[in-house]
């Protein structure tokens, strides 16, 4: 699980080719649990001291940086495996029914085979 939430760093701007689902729901699973740290982590730094809290939100601000361009691209290329273009990402900015459209293109299965964007990345691992 680490090493897939690591490889995806390692293609923090690559924004062609395919993603599976495991990829995905790894690096954003990841992010979740590490956010909830720096957030109690945080919290127990405000009761110390006010100044430890500027810290705590620093941290913050510098871990959501640092996973943003990495999730956009992880999330294109996870569109991509479903055999749609990166740009049905901005379906999330519809009121509503955009988020809940996008989530469920990233739980849909991979495309079979080959696609324009590249070949199945679930062959690949088996193949391994």
């Amino acid at each position: 699980m680490l090493n897939s939430y690591i490889s995806t760093f390692k293609k923090y701007v690559q924004f062609s080719g395919r993603a599976t689902r495991s990829e995905f729901w790894t690096f954003t699973l990841g992010n979740l649990v590490i956010s909830i740290v720096i957030s109690i982590l945080g919290m127990i730094l405000a009761q110390i001291s006010d100044s430890l809290t500027i810290i705590s939100s620093l941290l913050s601000v510098l871990f959501s940086l640092a996973t943003l361009l990495p999730g956009i691209s992880v999330l294109v290329r996870r569109l991509h495996d479903t055999g749609r273009s990166g740009w049905w990402y901005w379906i999330a900015l519809v009121p509503l029914a955009g988020p809940i459209i996008l989530l469920v293109f990233l739980c849909t299965d991979s495309k079979e085979g080959e696609n324009q964007f590249g070949p199945n990345p679930k062959k690949a691992v088996k193949a391994e």
